[in-house]
């Protein structure tokens, strides 16, 4: 999977892409376009995603402890299952139609 982080990273686009499991802690994704990808069950603890594309995707289980989501395009995202927001900033993000049911909240700032 370091290839491929490393691939997303490089070339900024991500569309549609299955992260499953997938580590990505403290990675700089700012600006990438991650829309309808799925996280589910990634560890995006300390990730840098501000102003990312991230419409429509699933984070199923993803762990955003202390993630910067400041300015991403959330709209439609899915956030389902044990979530760990402790930390994590979606101040500026666009939240129209995201699915936080069933998420633990605390601690996130908004």
């Amino acid at each position: 999977t370091e290839y491929l982080k490393q691939e997303i990273i490089e070339k900024g686009l991500a569309r549609g892409a299955d992260l499953t499991d997938f580590d990505l802690r403290g990675a700089d994704l700012r600006g990438v376009d991650f829309s309808d990808a799925e996280f589910i069950d990634a560890n995006l603890e300390g990730a840098d995603l501000r102003g990312c594309n991230l419409r429509g995707a699933m984070f199923n289980g993803a762990w955003v402890t202390k993630a910067d989501f400041r300015g991403a395009d959330l709209r439609g995202a899915y956030f389902a299952g044990n979530f760990h927001f402790k930390g994590a900033r979606f101040e500026g993000a666009d939240l129209r139609g995201a699915d936080f049911s069933e998420a633990d909240l605390s601690g996130a700032k908004f």
